[in-house]
């Protein structure tokens, strides 16, 4: 269950409710009523807010929470189990008739008591397997549950460090790294609970292989490629084979002349942060 644009259709008159419902001093609620109705500057122009919170500061998380809580005592009030993370939330029931009806139920709770608008398009009633929280998932196993990523992290993650290699064409391979590091630690950092290692180990290998192209391409002429090949430890045969061999970037990347030449261990000199290693250690650390 997905709310639409949540923190931007807060009702303030059913927030300030229940925040009075714990705040006592009135000098404190007039404030916190200031802060939601702070003016909203577009264009050089300041507009007043009527509705929806503050984005970006440390007190709308809190109040989203506050209004919410009414939604966790509905949900545990029936009886049912549930996670909540800010605006987004998942109900666990047995069956697809039960889970239908309870989001029916939930949907009229939300608008009718909370004033908040569900997101139809986001929010629907499927296997735990098929939908995806807070960027995880579930593999597909009756006795064996364990947390994996879902497609769509790994998408933007992939379109982020693609940007990287666009930039990287005219640097070094050292340069790119030290890029890529902070991207790929924070990434994997949020992602350490996962259990089904699969991704990490896959994603390793592309990062990888887009390295290799990157390599490829910067060397240009097959004589530049077949020196580089050599230096890298190739015969003299086989190097010269590979670099006029005429194939494209790409797959001279995933050739086996370029994983002898390029190994994960030369990577690893190179501070490469594989995410399997570091997986491999925050579980370690844990």
């Amino acid at each position: 269950m997905d709310l639409e644009k949540f923190f931007d259709r807060v009702n303030h008159d059913v927030l300030m409710a229940r925040v009075a419902r714990w705040v006592d001093d009135r000098q404190v609620l007039r404030l916190i009523r200031r802060n939601l109705q702070a003016g909203i500057m577009e264009g050089g122009v300041a507009t007043a807010r009527t509705e929806g919170t503050p984005q970006g500061g440390p007190l709308s998380p809190l109040l989203s929470n506050i209004l919410l809580t009414d939604l966790d005592r509905e949900l545990e009030r029936r009886g049912h189990r549930f996670c909540r993370y800010a605006d987004d939330c998942n109900v666990y029931v047995h069956s697809r008739r039960a889970g239908e009806r309870v989001l029916a139920s939930m949907t009229r709770f939300l608008e009718q008591r909370l004033r908040l608008r569900v997101n139809r398009e986001k929010s629907a009633v499927d296997r735990p397997w098929k939908r995806s929280f807070l960027g995880y998932t579930v593999c597909n196993r009756k006795r064996n549950v364990r947390l994996k990523v879902a497609a769509k992290p790994v998408k933007r993650l992939k379109a982020n460090v693609k940007a990287v290699f666009r930039r990287g064409r005219g640097c070094s391979l050292r340069r790119t790294i030290a890029e890529l590091a902070p991207k790929l630690r924070g990434w994997l950092n949020y992602f350490r609970h996962a259990g089904v290692k699969r991704v990490f180990e896959e994603l390793d290998g592309w990062i990888r292989r887009h390295l290799r192209k990157l390599l490829w391409r910067q060397w240009k002429r097959p004589r530049r490629r077949a020196v580089m090949l050599m230096r890298l430890g190739l015969g003299e045969e086989r190097a010269w084979r590979s670099a006029t061999n005429g194939r494209g970037p790409w797959w001279n990347a995933g050739a086996s002349h370029m994983n002898q030449a390029l190994p994960k261990k030369r990577f690893d000199r190179l501070q490469l942060v594989s995410l399997m290693d570091h997986h491999h250690r925050l579980k370690y650390l844990a």
